[in-house]
């Protein structure tokens, strides 16, 4: 059991390792990448893929869950004669933690999966290996792409849902809990005003959007890293595929509670 233990715990790190080289190396790649037609078309593509066909459910998903909290907090506050404050909760649970959490955890599962499929597939094909034996760098070709198209949509899909989240909130606190759209607004204001940063976005919105970029940066990187390291055929892509979606979701939560406890503390 200790020596199982132990092989498992050096084949995690050496898999840790080996992602975050990967990483490095797209981020090295991004400023030649950027420059490059054929690179820049790339990422067009992928932020197609990353952005605009995880637009429908993220619209939904944000939708109700401003109505959710606004009816489970409304609820509450009602019972002690304060639901006219309603869009404080929703406006700060949705920029802060909900908005990029939920927009994470749903392009883990719709883009995360299917990128560790895709390039899984390319490698216990040996795609990847007839791409470096014509000396084509896979991930510049694979990689860096991804993590470019996924950090910048993981963030208009976060500010998307923001909004999508305040709104479904406001229809939900005029018509179940008679407040008004100008107070419920007026609060919301209230608690998205203060603190700026450079002068443009106040603290409750930045704090979220800079966790969705950091969230679109750890699901591109695992996606690559496991298709790059799937091995045993089927099976092995399904497994990259496994702990894509696992290893994603719980950076998330570690990478989303430590965002907040420095923000906040």
């Amino acid at each position: 059991m200790i020596r199982r233990t132990g092989r498992g715990i050096l084949a995690a790190a050496c898999r840790a390792g080996r992602t975050l080289r990967i990483l490095g190396q797209a981020v090295l790649l991004v400023p030649g990448g950027l420059l490059r037609p054929r690179s820049a078309r790339s990422i067009v593509e992928q932020m197609y893929f990353c952005g605009v066909k995880a637009l429908g459910v993220t619209t939904v998903v944000g939708l109700f869950t401003g109505m959710i909290l606004a009816l489970q907090g409304g609820i509450e506050l009602k019972k002690v004669g304060q639901a006219g404050t309603i869009g404080i909760v929703v406006a700060a649970s949705m920029c802060r933690e909900m908005g990029p959490m939920l927009t994470a955890i749903i392009v883990t599962a719709m883009v995360g999966s299917t990128i560790a499929a895709e390039i899984g597939t390319m490698k216990v094909s040996e795609e990847i290996d007839a791409l470096e034996v014509m000396s084509i760098d896979p991930v510049r070709m694979l990689v860096m792409p991804r993590l470019v198209a996924m950090v910048l949509m993981t963030f208009a899909l976060t500010a998307w849902v923001d909004l999508v989240g305040i709104g479904g909130g406001g229809l939900v606190a005029y018509t179940q809990l008679g407040v008004p759209f100008h107070r419920y607004f007026d609060t919301v204001r209230t608690t998205l005003e203060g603190r700026t940063f450079l002068g443009l976005l106040p603290k409750n919105v930045y704090t979220g959007l800079v966790k969705a970029l950091v969230f679109g940066g750890l699901i591109s990187t695992v996606a690559c890293a496991q298709g790059l390291m799937a091995g045993g055929g089927a099976l092995g892509v399904g497994r990259a595929v496994r702990r894509t979606v696992v290893v994603s979701i719980l950076l998330i939560l570690i990478f989303g509670y430590m965002m907040t406890s420095f923000f906040y503390r």
